[in-house]
């Protein structure tokens, strides 16, 4: 027995697990394996280790860092997917692996239920909430663009652009797919944000990110948290165009605005010029014409106040009568309390005997001389003052007598009754009539050829001056 086991050949620890190795890589050099993720891991070397397992087993997978960096799609933990690569061992820790080449997600279901999950956990978070949102600017000055500067979105955008309503566009150019696409739209939506607004790069108003369409897997980015998060959190307002009407990302929910396309972006950015030039010129037409209306309504208001105030010879009839009767009851009460008081006195000084006066007397009687002699330059006083009140009072009816107006040129006609005539339908051919002037009046007859009729007799004057022609005036 120990003869014969001294025949098998020794071998080493090392050169054992090398000759499992090279027997393992030469027997399954390329292989597919379906599982699902799980424990994920990506240390500072930028390779990537994760789990494949099912329900009865595990295998540990590697990812080389310059492989892992052209996938399109990424594997995350809990995603069921499909890797490719070659199996091998680690000797090491005396365990077999996969080195992955390339990986890919099991199904459109797998991705759609990643993105979902995904949904509903940002959701969670506040960040597609509607009181998030932002009103779009009308007509922004600026618009920040973040795009593949290659692709055909930014030519559709900036040719839609100068087709409504020409405007300054900055383009942050940025991968759209692959793994680095994520990180460079989000720090471009960071970056436009961050750009002062006094600086010498104008800080955009409005931002569109966009892309052309694709399969879920090229549209990814976009799925991105990192994408998602800086999408929710920028300061200027954001439409998602990515890929076409049926197709979603989770950026459309962080945005504050979707467009079908990249098109219907940059028609939701800017209005049609023409249509804001008519419109101004409608809201311009509109304005006048309520000014004008605003106007004749003012215009009606004043007639209207006007017929309502009296006439100025209404105003002043009263007062007249007043200052008439005040002064004639002035100058008579003025006499008559004179007189009362030269009688009172002559009565007094015949009661009194001279050899009665004493001084207190003469003191009185001196007191009662100097009110005498003061009373007559007071009288004189009070009716200039009433003289000059009632000059001022007849120049004031003086300047709205009908005189005035036939001084400016126009004529008082009058019938052979002495009665003023106010329609042309009042007289007949033949009828004499007096037409009155500033300096006097002149006879005429209507339409007749016949003598004139001599002037007709002067009214007597009356004596208030001439109340009732300037009421017959007015």
């Amino acid at each position: 027995m120990a003869e014969a086991l001294s025949n098998v050949p020794e071998y080493s620890v090392s050169d054992l697990s090398n000759a499992v190795k090279r027997a393992l890589e030469e027997g399954f050099d390329h292989v597919r394996v379906r599982g699902e993720v799980g424990r994920l891991s990506r240390p500072g070397s930028g390779h990537l280790y994760f789990d494949l397992k099912d329900e009865n087993a595990v295998i540990s997978a590697v990812a080389w860092k310059g492989v892992a960096a052209r996938w399109r799609f990424q594997p995350e933990q809990g995603l069921e997917v499909i890797v490719t690569g070659r199996l091998t061992t680690f000797p090491g820790q005396s365990k077999y692996q996969i080195i992955v080449e390339t990986v890919e997600p099991a199904g459109i279901g797998a991705l759609m239920a990643l993105l979902e999950e995904r949904r509903k956990k940002l959701a969670a978070e506040g960040l597609f909430d509607a009181a998030r949102k932002k009103e779009l600017p009308y007509l922004p000055r600026v618009i920040g663009v973040v795009t593949s500067p290659t692709g055909a979105v930014i030519r559709d955008i900036l040719h839609r652009l100068a087709d409504r309503f020409p405007t300054h566009v900055l383009v942050w150019p940025v991968r759209v797919q692959g793994e680095s696409a994520a990180a460079e739209i989000a720090a471009a939506i960071r970056g436009f944000n961050a750009l002062p607004d006094d600086g010498p790069i104008k800080r955009p108003e409005l931002l569109i990110v966009g892309r052309g369409g694709g399969s879920v897997e090229d549209l990814w980015s976009f799925n991105e948290e990192v994408v998602v998060r800086a999408a929710a959190e920028s300061l200027i307002p954001l439409i998602s165009a990515v890929g076409h009407e049926t197709d979603v990302t989770l950026i459309d929910y962080a945005a504050d605005r979707r467009a079908p396309t990249p098109t219907g972006a940059a028609e939701m950015a800017v209005p049609v010029r023409g249509e804001l030039i008519a419109s101004v010129e409608d809201l311009g037409i509109r304005q006048r014409q309520a000014l004008r209306r605003a106007t004749a309504g003012l215009k009606d208001r004043l007639r209207a106040a006007e017929r309502g105030l009296p006439r100025p010879l209404d105003l002043l009839a009263t007062a007249r009568q007043r200052l008439d009767l005040a002064a004639s009851r002035l100058t008579a009460g003025l006499a008559g309390a004179a007189a009362q008081k030269a009688v009172m006195l002559a009565r007094l000084d015949s009661r009194l005997a001279p050899r009665l006066l004493s001084q207190q007397t003469a003191i009185r009687r001196d007191r009662l001389s100097g009110f005498a002699l003061r009373l007559t330059p007071a009288f004189g006083r009070v009716l200039g003052q009433r003289r000059d009140r009632l000059t001022g009072l007849g120049k004031l009816v003086d300047s709205l007598s009908y005189r005035n107006v036939l001084r400016r040129g126009f004529a008082l006609v009058t019938g052979p009754d002495g009665q003023l005539v106010r329609s042309a339908a009042a007289l007949a051919d033949g009828d004499s009539v007096s037409i009155g002037f500033s300096d006097g009046a002149r006879p005429a007859i209507i339409g007749g050829d016949g003598p004139v009729p001599p002037s007709p007799k002067p009214r007597p004057a009356r004596s208030k001056p001439e109340a009732d022609d300037q009421s017959s005036l007015f």
